[in-house]
C-alpha cells in the first residue's frame, strides 16, 4: 500500500503537467488542424493514466482508519445504481432488485461499500456485452449477518481464472479497458469490514458475487473475541 501510494503521488505530478499543457495547446489550435486530433489522443491517454493512478491510491487506502456505523446496504446499492444508470442504460442492461426488507443493517462505511458495489456492478456490465440482466439482492445469513449479492447473466469467469481475480493488476480485459485493481480494492475493503467475499461463476451463464458483512452486534462480538 505504501509503495502504491508513493508511486501514485510521484506519477501524479508530471501527469498533471502533461494534462494542463495539452489542454492549453488544444485551446490554441483550430479543431480542423491535424495537430488537434493528435492532442486529443494525448489527452485521452493522460486521462487513462490518471484513472490508473487513482486506482492505485484507492488500493493503498483500503487499510486506513475509517469511520464505521450502521449502514442500510440496500440504500447504498440503490445510490450506486443511480450513479451508474447512464452507463447501464447504454448497454441495454435490465436491473433487478431483490431486497429483503427484514435484512439487518450492516456495520461499515457507506462510502467504501459503494466503491465495492461500483466495481462489481461495472464488472457485471462488462461481462454482458450484448445486453442482459444484473440482479442486486440483500438477505440475512444464518448467523444474522447481512448478505449482499450482485449477479449477472454474462459470459462468466473461466475456472482457471477464479483464483486470480483478486490479485492486484490481474485482468482479462484488453489494453486500456481495465487496470486489474477493482477487485483487489474491493477484497481489501471487505476484509477491513471483517466480512467475506465469494464468487460463483459458470462460463456462458453468469457470475454471482456474494458479500457477507457483520452487523454492529456481530462486529462487537468479533472484536471482544480478538481482544
Amino acid at each position: 500500500g505504501l509503495l502504491a501510494a508513493g508511486v501514485a503521488h510521484e506519477v501524479n505530478t508530471p501527469l498533471t503537467g502533461v494534462s494542463s499543457y495539452t489542454q492549453m495547446l488544444l485551446g490554441m489550435l483550430n479543431e480542423n488542424d491535424p495537430k488537434h486530433a493528435l492532442l486529443q489522443k494525448v489527452r485521452t491517454q493522460a486521462e487513462r493514466a490518471t484513472n490508473i493512478v487513482n486506482n492505485l491510491l484507492n488500493f493503498s487506502r483500503t487499510g486506513s482508519a475509517t469511520e464505521f456505523c450502521e449502514v442500510n446496504v440496500a440504500r447504498v446499492m440503490d445510490d450506486t445504481l443511480q450513479l451508474l444508470e447512464p452507463q447501464l442504460r447504454r448497454n441495454q442492461i435490465e436491473i433487478v432488485r431483490r431486497y429483503d426488507e427484514d435484512a439487518p443493517e450492516a456495520y461499515g462505511n457507506a462510502g467504501k461499500l459503494q466503491q465495492v458495489f461500483t466495481n462489481l456492478i461495472l464488472n457485471a456490465r462488462d461481462a454482458i456485452p450484448d445486453g442482459g440482466r444484473i440482479i442486486v439482492a440483500t438477505e440475512t445469513a444464518d448467523d444474522g449477518s447481512l448478505v449482499a449479492e450482485i449477479a449477472d447473466t454474462g459470459i462468466g469467469i473461466a475456472p482457471e481464472n477464479v483464483a486470480k481475480i483478486y490479485d492486484p493488476f490481474y485482468t482479462t480485459k484488453g489494453v486500456g479497458q481495465g487496470t486489474g485493481l477493482g477487485l483487489a480494492v474491493s477484497y481489501g475493503i471487505v476484509q477491513e469490514h471483517a466480512g467475506r467475499i465469494t464468487v460463483d461463476s459458470t462460463p456462458g451463464q453468469g457470475t454471482t458475487f456474494r458479500i457477507t458483512l457483520p452487523t454492529a452486534r456481530i462486529r462487537t462480538r468479533l472484536q471482544a473475541v480478538g481482544d
